[in-house]
């Protein structure tokens, strides 16, 4: 895989600042669904008074992830919320009886594989770097392919971040007691933690893989398939404090940034905390020109203030009216710079115009499915043509297409 990508400014300005915990908060909302997979049904009546830690959202499917209350105070009447990416899930929400009490935990007992799997499913922990993968899911499947290989994903490519950096910086041993015990449950040989070398976006894991193993993972794949567990560092790291204190899943830190912010920083929140309360505890007066969750190069537009923080947040950005503007859209001049600059060695122009056809075939042939939805081609393009999202809509074009397929074919 040719070293491909792009120079972006990675603007870590909170990368020297401690994390800063919010201790109290008026209420938090909990989606049920917070992660890939089936949504938890909820296991608490309005009403009820809970504490930080309790089990608010019962994970039944496979794919799934517990939910816990990340204050303590009384459940009220459920809601239905709408994600940033348009979905609808029900959501418990808690409002705080002021004194965040926590319920008592103790290290969970782990005397096999099996039990390892089990606890941290119990503990609710997807994947802290942005997908929302449940990791019990991940570490079966890791340990049925036999993987010899952890890489400690703390890359953190994406401008602003510094969630993951604060982690290796102020909680090393929670790191280390995290990867020793997935070596020791997954019999795993070796392990290797991967920072990235300013090049956008050597984060993502593929990348990643090639660049410190040489092993290429096929399109199609995963890095299992080519013997590799990647795991997010928080991710890593919550394990390791998990073994040894029992608290489940209840905060996460978070990034703070953006133009609309006086004084970036980073903090560390109770999971479901709104974004507007978050900003008030921040000192943001003026509400921003846009709002995005995650990085600029891959997160998600948030158009309301009441959205939650949920597990996978690393970042809050919230753009001035200066940084939100868009150059005009042109025509494409056939320049190339969006191939050269494709990590996965794409024709992203080909791709949109693929989409705007709705030319299923032709994005099946161009391996539409190939792409990470990285933006690199956004981002170089001397025309302004949204590719990426061009490209994201073309994959569900092409999904939908073979789903049909599928079903023509099965009668």
């Amino acid at each position: 895989m040719r070293r491909k990508g792009i120079r972006i400014n990675h603007n870590k300005h909170t990368g020297t600042l401690k994390p800063v915990r919010i201790d109290h908060c008026k209420s938090v909302t909990l989606p049920m669904r917070q992660h890939i997979g089936a949504a938890c049904e909820a296991c608490v009546a309005p009403g009820e008074h809970v504490l930080a830690g309790q089990l608010v959202g019962k994970a039944e499917a496979s794919l799934s992830a517990p939910v816990h209350a990340s204050i303590s105070g009384t459940v009220q009447t459920p809601e239905i919320i709408r994600l940033p990416n348009g979905e609808e899930v029900k959501a418990v929400v808690i409002q705080s009886d002021g004194e965040m009490k926590h319920m008592e935990t103790l290290p969970p007992e782990v005397n096999s594989l099996d039990e390892f799997i089990q606890v941290i499913r119990d503990s609710g922990l997807v994947g802290l770097g942005g997908a929302g993968f449940p990791a019990h899911a991940k570490l079966r499947s890791a340990a049925q392919a036999g993987v010899n290989l952890l890489l400690v994903n703390a890359a953190e490519c994406e401008p602003y971040v510094t969630a993951d950096h604060r982690e290796a910086l102020d909680h090393p041993n929670d790191v280390a007691e995290g990867v020793a015990h997935i070596r020791k449950w997954l019999g795993i040989e070796k392990s290797i933690t991967g920072g990235e070398n300013g090049r956008y976006p050597h984060g993502a894991e593929k990348m990643l893989v090639h660049a410190l193993t040489k092993r290429t993972v096929p399109l199609g794949k995963l890095p299992i398939d080519v013997g590799v567990l990647v795991m997010n560092i928080s991710s890593v790291a919550f394990v390791g404090r998990y073994m040894r204190t029992g608290m489940p899943l209840i905060s996460r830190t978070v990034t703070v940034d953006g133009g609309a912010v006086p004084h970036p920083m980073n903090v560390r929140v109770p999971i479901g905390i709104s974004i507007k309360e978050l900003c008030e505890f921040c000192g943001i007066e003026n509400e921003p020109a846009k709002i995005i969750l995650g990085g600029p190069m891959m997160g998600t537009a948030c158009p309301d203030m009441n959205t939650p923080v949920e597990k996978s947040n690393n970042c809050v950005l919230l753009f001035s009216a200066e940084q939100a503007a868009l150059k005009p859209e042109t025509a494409c001049i056939r320049c190339g710079a969006c191939v050269s600059a494709c990590p996965m060695k794409l024709q992203p122009f080909k791709l949109a115009q693929g989409y705007a056809a709705r030319d299923a075939a032709a994005l099946d042939a161009l391996y539409a499915e190939g792409c990470m939805e990285c933006g690199s081609c956004s981002y170089v393009c001397p025309a302004g043509r949204e590719l990426v999202q061009g490209i994201r809509m073309g994959k569900k074009v092409l999904r939908e297409a073979k789903a049909k397929g599928a079903a023509k074919a099965n009668g």
